[in-house]
């Protein structure tokens, strides 16, 4: 099968090297000229603009769009539209919004061109492993995309499927980067209590190494944990400054609107934003407040 993939940072070009893999011919664009130069030593063409790119697929097109959510998506998105005819299909593999991707979706249909929103999880990992993707969209719609996903999942029958209409794959995606968030910070928090154990000396490199095997607690997450604390025991050199990429936000708006309680995730989305709060006004006025009612010392800077 023939697509074009739109968006080739390091995530969308590892797409497009699988695919190429998998014996997919994939027609690449980026306007970052080096990016395209890269994918095309795997074998692939590339193209300059958009507009080239429809061109240069035959019909019925299908066009992965790997790219930022937000206003990079709208631009490809509206771009493409008019382009694009009856029969022809986009697949919004980045981590869009779901509300983003009803819109989007209502103007594809208006024009009979298919829209699948497919939430994907495998980071820089997912050439050598596989993709997991979480696809939303018409029944039939999928079911023709059937060999792209197949050659993009870890195999042909796992860690893929049409979970629901359009919207529910980024939603899953969505309620999945929620979840990363409360793990993430789970595994952060036992660690720090370890290793503030000073008396015992605790080895966090080796305790990972134990947990990663037998034990409930152990994950892929925990196998990169483990990784990383391998490499860099003190984390020297890191900034204490967690980001977040917007889909955590996105589910504890949901659960607020649904009236679900989600403390775990509310709570690790709370840290990451008190991460970047270097000189944190609250804080100094929290002690400001115990010295004026109790005469509590203040630390000065």
């Amino acid at each position: 099968m023939q697509l074009g993939m739109v968006g080739l940072g390091r995530m969308g070009a590892n797409m497009a090297e699988r695919l190429l893999r998998g014996g997919h011919k994939v027609v690449g664009f980026d306007p970052n000229a080096d990016a395209r130069k890269a994918l095309e030593s795997k074998g692939a063409s590339t193209v300059d603009s958009l507009q080239s790119l429809v061109k240069a697929l035959s019909t019925p097109r299908v066009i992965w769009l790997m790219v930022p959510s937000g206003k990079i998506t709208d631009d490809a998105v509206d771009t493409l539209l008019p382009l694009l005819a009856a029969g022809d299909c986009i697949i919004d593999g980045g981590n869009s919004n779901y509300k983003d991707t009803l819109r989007r979706a209502e103007s594809y249909r208006a024009k009979n061109v298919g829209y699948v929103d497919s939430g994907t999880s495998g980071g820089v990992w997912g050439l050598q492993e596989g993709y997991s993707m979480m696809v939303g969209g018409d029944e039939k719609t999928v079911e023709a995309l059937r060999p792209i996903f197949e050659t993009l999942a870890p195999t042909k029958a796992k860690g893929w499927g049409r979970v629901g209409p359009v919207g529910s794959g980024h939603y899953t995606k969505m309620v999945h980067n929620g979840i990363e968030y409360g793990l993430m910070q789970a595994y952060a928090e036992g660690f720090s209590i370890l290793k503030h154990k000073k008396e015992f000396a605790l080895d966090l490199h080796q305790i990972g190494e134990i947990w990663r095997y037998g034990s409930v607690v152990r994950s892929w997450l925990l196998d990169l944990t483990t990784e990383a604390l391998g490499k860099n025991p003190q984390m020297d050199g890191i900034a204490p400054y967690v980001a977040d990429s917007g889909e955590g936000r996105w589910t504890v708006d949901a659960a607020l609107e649904l009236d679900v309680p989600a403390p775990i995730i509310t709570l690790s989305l709370l840290e990451r934003l008190r991460s970047r709060d270097t000189e944190s006004f609250s804080d100094k006025l929290l002690s400001a407040m115990r010295n004026e009612f109790g005469g509590h010392p203040i630390k000065k800077e």
